[in-house]
């Protein structure tokens, strides 16, 4: 697979992993021995950063769409993300409204299903 592909499927910003890995092309095998057991960048890269859009917008609460309006648009490093949870800006007190109305609508339409 690309290595943009194997990226998303680890969860990290492809831009901040290796150059081989950047390069080169990822089996199954070797994406499935990375989950299994991650080298030290990958490791690093989970653990500080730089995340890309859906792990950051997992963070913080919020949608990808919600980082867009909120002016994110680019990876950040999770010191960057606790800055932002600590400064808790009125867009993100929005965002993460909107992302529990979401929610909610979501489990009532499941419950109606399951009651069909």
């Amino acid at each position: 697979m690309k290595p943009a592909t194997a990226a998303k499927k680890l969860g990290v910003y492809l831009e901040a992993t290796p150059a081989e890995f950047q390069e080169g092309v990822v089996s199954r095998d070797e994406l499935n021995a990375l989950q299994a057991e991650p080298p030290e960048w990958l490791r690093e890269l989970r653990r500080n950063g730089p995340h890309p859009r859906a792990v950051i917008a997992a963070k913080l609460g919020i949608s990808i769409s919600g980082l867009a309006r909120g002016g994110i648009t680019g990876a950040l490093t999770t010191e960057q993300i606790d800055a932002v949870k600590n400064e808790n800006p009125d867009w993100l007190k929005r965002e993460r409204e909107t992302q529990a109305e979401v929610r909610k609508e979501e489990a009532r339409l499941n419950a109606a299903r399951s009651d069909s």
